[in-house]
C-alpha cells in the first residue's frame, strides 16, 4: 500500500487542488517502511490524480476537494479519506490503526471557487 498525504508544514493539506507536496508513505504488513516527499510543482487538479497514479498512490489522506476530483480519484481506484486536519504523521497512524477521523462525503459543499 501507498498512501499519499496532501502536505505543508507537517500538516495535512486543507485543499486537495493546491497540494504543494505529497508526503508518500509505503507501507507493509500495517506498518510504514518508507516515506518520501514529492512536491507537485505546478501539476493542476485533474493533473493530480494522474501525479498520485504515477507515484504509485492507491490512498490518499486530504482535506477538501471538489467533487469532480474525488470522482476522478475514486475512478482511478484511489481510496479518499477526506476531512482529516491536523498532524499528517498522525494521520497515517491513526488510519492504520483503524481510528483515523474522516469525511466519506468530502466534496459535499465544497465551495472554494477554485472549479
Amino acid at each position: 500500500m501507498r498512501i499519499a498525504v496532501a502536505y505543508e508544514d507537517s500538516k495535512v493539506f486543507q485543499h486537495f487542488g493546491q497540494t504543494p507536496c505529497f508526503m508518500m508513505c509505503d507501507v507493509r504488513d500495517g506498518r510504514v517502511t518508507g516515506t518520501d516527499m514529492i512536491p507537485t510543482g505546478e501539476v493542476s487538479h485533474a493533473a493530480l490524480v494522474d501525479f498520485l497514479r504515477e507515484h504509485g498512490a492507491n490512498t490518499l489522506i486530504c482535506g477538501g476537494m471538489g467533487e469532480k476530483a474525488f470522482r476522478l480519484l475514486e475512478a482511478a481506484g484511489i481510496q479518499v479519506y477526506g476531512g482529516v486536519s491536523g498532524d499528517a504523521a498522525k494521520a497515517v497512524d491513526d488510519l492504520l490503526n483503524d481510528r483515523l477521523v474522516y469525511d466519506p462525503f468530502v466534496f459535499v459543499g465544497h465551495k472554494c471557487g477554485c472549479h
